[in-house]
């Protein structure tokens, strides 16, 4: 049977070596290489030509979510299997969108990672049990109406630039409304991506324009 070439995209060497100590029980699954980042990934995705890359989310620079993107972009045939301690809608949702096949988290049992991570490799979509039960509530359900107070996670200044970009607003006009620097401005910006975890900002802005419907549903009622 051949070997699954494995790519580990995960800042935490603790996580990395716990894969590793993992994949000595298995002889199915080979280790290629380990990226601390996304950008470390994206390079080694090409290099190495691994089967499946097992992604982390967060990571310096480039995140999980637009490395996922940039490899299914210059490398389809690489699978993506998001392993990661983050299950919020938006993290899974924004992962599928970028091409991922798989999304399990890091506290999973033993077999239930090495499974997904063989399914996912051979071309399969697996998630955990408790992400699948809510994507096939969230699939099968009407969508609530969005909360009024949304993106908890942002400053208020990050909603500011945040909201300036849904209403069209390049760098520039964000930075001479608000009297602020455009390195600044960008520097917002990548928060802003990194915190909604999205890989662009058409994905910001699509959450914006998906929280004011929201809005005008509660003002409706």
């Amino acid at each position: 049977m051949k070997k699954l070439k494995v790519l580990i995209a995960d800042d935490h060497p603790l996580f990395r070596h716990g894969v590793k100590t993992l994949f000595l029980t298995t002889s199915e699954l080979e280790i290629v290489g380990e990226a601390t980042s996304g950008e470390e990934a994206i390079e080694l995705a090409q290099s190495l030509e691994p089967d499946i890359i097992l992604m982390d989310l967060r990571m310096p620079g480039c995140n999980g979510i637009e490395a996922t993107r940039e490899i299914i972009k210059i490398r389809p045939q690489t699978q993506i299997l998001i392993l990661t301690m983050f299950q919020d809608d938006h993290s899974v949702f924004a992962a599928m969108r970028a091409g991922a096949k798989g999304y399990v988290l890091k506290d999973a049992e033993k077999d239930e990672i090495l499974n997904a991570i063989w399914a996912v490799g051979n071309g399969g979509a697996v998630f955990s049990p408790g992400i699948a039960s809510r994507m096939i509530e969230y699939f099968s359900m009407a969508r609530p109406a969005a909360p009024r107070e949304v993106f908890p996670d942002l400053t208020e200044r990050e909603r500011e630039v945040l909201y300036l970009m849904a209403d069209g607003t390049a760098n520039t006009g964000i930075a001479s409304k608000l009297q602020i620097s455009g390195k600044t401005v960008s520097n917002y910006v990548t928060n802003i991506l990194n915190k909604l975890q999205v890989a662009d900002r058409e994905e910001a802005i699509l959450l914006v324009r998906e929280s004011r419907l929201g809005g005008e549903e509660i003002a409706g009622d």
